[in-house]
């Protein structure tokens, strides 16, 4: 059996674990993302005050561990590139979440299609947090294709950006993130301040991966132009400083109107339109967000896996 190297392990190791999230999708039970989202609550809960500087230890002692893990789990393999092949399939299966995003859209979607707006209403939640409860069917399917598209930088293309700088270990550290930020890094008054921290960091830990994603977007557009274009002009609209890259570079893509008004519970925002002069979306273009979500999450595996790749040979060269 031929010897492998590190980043050899690592490639193969994503190849599968990419492979695996195609064909299996999430588990039901027993997710490690669901694990770590209940020690972390628990973790919350005893360590809650007020105040920026407990958030922020929370956030180190969270994502620390789960780094610090990673990298103990690499040493204990020592050079078996087998074992560190599997390990990065396993971490890789766990923390892509593409299959299992366009196969909620696709529910949401067929929903639409068969005209229960009910049924619709009810999976939503299971997609984002908007209220959807005052949603016609276009609006819902405009909420569809947004999170599709915010949800492919943030569960495929970032998680294999870290992955192709930081190996395992960045895998695993930018789920633990992007985790935090969706449990405290919203604007609530018990997470103001404890929750600043984490939303921070996920705003920092998603800055590369959200540039790749409107870049990819733009090559696997069938309109690769208006992508550009609307992408470059609306992408830093967006209140997020990542979002709206991705946003609105599906909208160019698509050839759909996104952004606007947004009701999450009690509270409304009013978010720019990306895309302002292009048509409004129809329940049809949650089937072609999805098959441009699956040809990015293609794409950026292909780059992140042939990134680490070229840079590890450049090291070994110097």
């Amino acid at each position: 059996m031929p010897r492998l190297n590190r980043s050899t392990a690592f490639a193969l190791g994503s190849i599968a674990g990419y492979l695996a999230d195609a064909a299996l999708a999430d588990p039901r039970r027993g997710h490690p993302v669901a694990a770590f989202g209940t020690a972390a609550g628990r973790l919350e809960r005893a360590l809650w005050r007020d105040r920026r500087a407990a958030g922020a230890g929370y956030t180190a002692a969270c994502v620390g561990t789960v780094a610090a893990g990673a990298v103990l789990a690499e040493r204990a393999l020592g050079r078996s590139g087998y074992g560190q092949a599997a390990l990065a399939a396993a971490a890789t299966w766990t923390v892509l979440g593409g299959t299992s995003l366009t196969q909620e859209a696709r529910t949401i979607g067929r929903s639409l299609q068969a005209g229960d707006l009910t049924a619709a209403r009810e999976r939503l939640p299971h997609l984002c947090g908007r209220d959807p409860s005052a949603l016609d069917g276009q609006q819902i399917a405009r909420a569809v294709v947004e999170s599709v598209a915010e949800n492919t930088a943030d569960a495929v293309v970032n998680a294999l950006t870290w992955g192709a700088l930081a190996g395992t270990p960045g895998l695993l550290a930018f789920r633990a993130v992007n985790t935090l930020d969706a449990m405290v890094g919203h604007r609530s008054p018990r997470h103001l301040r404890f929750g600043w921290a984490s939303a921070r960091l996920d705003d920092v830990a998603g800055w590369p991966g959200a540039r790749l994603t409107a870049l990819l977007t733009v090559a696997a557009a069938p309109e690769p132009r208006t992508a550009w274009r609307v992408w470059r002009r609306d992408g830093s609209a967006h209140p997020s400083p990542n979002a709206g890259q991705a946003e609105s570079a599906f909208a160019g893509a698509l050839g759909v109107r996104l952004g606007g008004t947004l009701h999450y519970g009690e509270r409304v925002e009013h978010r720019p339109v990306l895309g302002a002069e292009l048509r409004p979306v129809a329940v049809g273009d949650i089937e072609r967000a999805c098959l441009l979500s699956r040809r990015v999450g293609a794409l950026a595996l292909a780059a992140t896996v042939a990134g680490r790749t070229l840079w590890t040979r450049r090291r070994r060269r110097t």
